[in-house]
Parts: structure tokens; sequence; C-alpha cells
């Protein structure tokens, strides 16, 4: 945890949104995100100018049409670590995750932006990392190598290979290009052992998709 984190007791009661389909933030993850659209730069702008913290949700439709789509009721709020502006009025930010939280109640909207009433009393575990080993991290990384290849994802094993089990299962969580439910699913997985478990199934499950037998070869 960083010292510019608030603590749990300091986490706010009203949150900014910004819904995303499959986009995932993970506590002590960071995703960089391009802001443009002048609801979220209203957004963006005022969080800078406060607490800097924004809720990143997931739509549960997502091909919806609606301006404010129906959001799922679990997302992760991240600290915006660093921001830039650019010349054609874009801001270029990156969020830290820190804690997940529930949906109790959408508020009305600010300068055209989202926010709800957070609830964190589920999530106090989320501000402290956690060193066990958690996962099956040979069958992980057996099945990885091939899950990659079908995805054309370049990787750096030697990174992936000595990364910590949290590290590993956070970025791997992120960046996979997993569908929206299942993003969530991950998101929602209560433990990091558990996220680990449900990371695994994933990428098995597409190996099998795009490669019958493969997986049962790793």
């Amino acid at each position: 945890m960083s010292v510019f984190d608030p603590g749990f007791d300091a986490l706010p009661g009203r949150l900014p949104i910004f819904p995303l389909t499959g986009v995932l933030l993970l506590p002590r993850g960071e995703l960089p995100l391009n802001i443009f659209e002048p609801r979220y730069l209203n957004m963006t702008l005022d969080t800078i100018a406060s607490d800097r913290l924004i809720g990143m949700v997931q739509p549960t439709e997502a091909d919806s049409p609606d301006a404010n789509p129906p959001i799922y009721r679990t997302g992760c709020a991240g600290r915006i670590v660093s921001f830039q502006e650019t010349e054609d009025s874009r801001l270029l930010i990156t969020l830290k995750g820190l804690c997940r939280f529930d949906v109790k109640e959408e508020l009305p909207l600010v300068d055209g932006y989202r926010s709800v009433a957070a609830d964190w009393s589920r999530y106090g575990a989320d501000m402290e990392s956690s060193e066990e080993t958690v996962i099956d991290r040979e069958r992980l990384l057996g099945l990885l190598k091939t899950y990659f290849k079908i995805q054309g994802i370049q990787a750096d094993w030697n990174a992936i290979e000595t990364t910590t089990e949290e590290r590993l299962v956070t970025c791997l969580s992120m960046i996979c290009p997993f569908e929206g439910p299942e993003k969530q699913a991950l998101l929602e997985a209560p433990t990091l052992t558990e996220r680990g478990k449900v990371l695994i199934t994933l990428v098995e499950m597409a190996v099998h998709a795009s490669a019958p037998g493969e997986a049962a070869r790793q």
C-alpha cells in the first residue's frame, strides 16, 4: 500500500464510475486509460481535484445503445497515479487498483458522469498484498504458452516466470482478452486463490475451444 493511498476507513461513500465493457481493474493492478469523452473529462478533472479515486465497472449489456447502460453491482476503485494532457484535449491517465466495492445505489448525474454510493465492507483484505502461493503455477504457465500462441500475444517469459503469484494472477486477469462476464467472474472471485483457479479454468477453456486436445496435454 502506497503512502498516498487512503486507509480503508477513509474510502469515500460517493464514487464516480467509468463503465467499460471488457476492462478489468484489480487491486494493485495498473490500468492506462485514454479519456476523451466530455463527461469523462469532467469526471477525471473533478477526481484529480479531490481524492483521485474512480470506480471501474462493466455494463451488464455489452451492446446496449443506452448512454447509461445497467452495470454489474461489483467494481474496483483505482487511484489516479499519473496523468498527462494532450494537445487534442485528451487526458492519458493511469489508475492503480485499490479496493473493490459493491454498488448500493446509483446517484444523480454530475456534469454528465455517473456516480454510486459505494459499499466497501466486504473487501477490506483488498488493501493488503498477498505473498502466499495461490496457484498451480506450473499448470498455468504450460497453458499460457499455448494460449498466447493462439491469441498472438508476445510475452516476456523470464518476467512471467519470476514474478510473484499475486502480480502474475492480477496482470494476466487484466490483460487476457476474456469476455465481459469472464472478466467479472475474475473480479468477483472472493480471494486471490479463487481468482487463480478461475484464471486457470478460463485459459484452459480458451485453449480447448481453439485447439481441442491441447489443454489435456499440458
